[in-house]
């Protein structure tokens, strides 16, 4: 990293990073450019790992690439605005980047990420209502475990 002073290290302060952003995006390997998506989602963070949660329909273009390589980069990041003084400007941000692998999520793990998705959006059902919602059977749910991941941060 180029400026090194901006790193976080910190794997508990890279989560809440990441667990302040609204949204994700995801980029996927594609044939002959990479296919990137911006997610709703779901965290957690279990030790020194990190698993990003996110929803899809069963099928689709992220189905289909996650089948042929399920290898991904996750980015995540808050603007905060600009910062001046004199003649110069800086941008205010934090945000996160990793790598990891994507695996469907089946059964109680599935109730889970739906959960965690849940949650982050500010909703808190219980895994009962989950459970029941008419769309629970059709919905897809995968699981990010981030092999690597870096945080940066430039703010006042």
């Amino acid at each position: 990293m180029r400026r090194s002073e901006r790193e976080v290290t910190d794997k508990n302060e890279i989560f809440e990073i990441l667990s302040s952003c609204q949204v994700v995006r995801v980029a996927f390997f594609d044939d002959e450019y990479p296919y990137i998506v911006p997610l709703s989602f779901g965290a957690e963070k279990e030790g020194e790992t990190v698993a990003v949660y996110f929803h899809c329909a069963s099928d689709g273009k992220k189905v289909k690439l996650i089948e042929k390589n399920n290898r991904v980069c996750v980015e995540a990041d808050v603007f905060d605005g600009y910062h001046g003084e004199g003649m110069q400007i800086t941008t205010l941000y934090k945000s996160v980047i990793g790598f990891g692998k994507v695996q469907k999520c089946e059964g109680d793990e599935k109730v889970k990420g739906l959960r965690l998705l849940m949650e982050h959006c500010g909703y808190s059902p219980t895994d009962e209502m989950l459970k029941t919602c008419a769309s629970f059977e059709k919905v897809a749910i995968y699981k990010i475990t981030l092999d690597s991941v870096t945080g940066k941060k430039n703010v006042l």
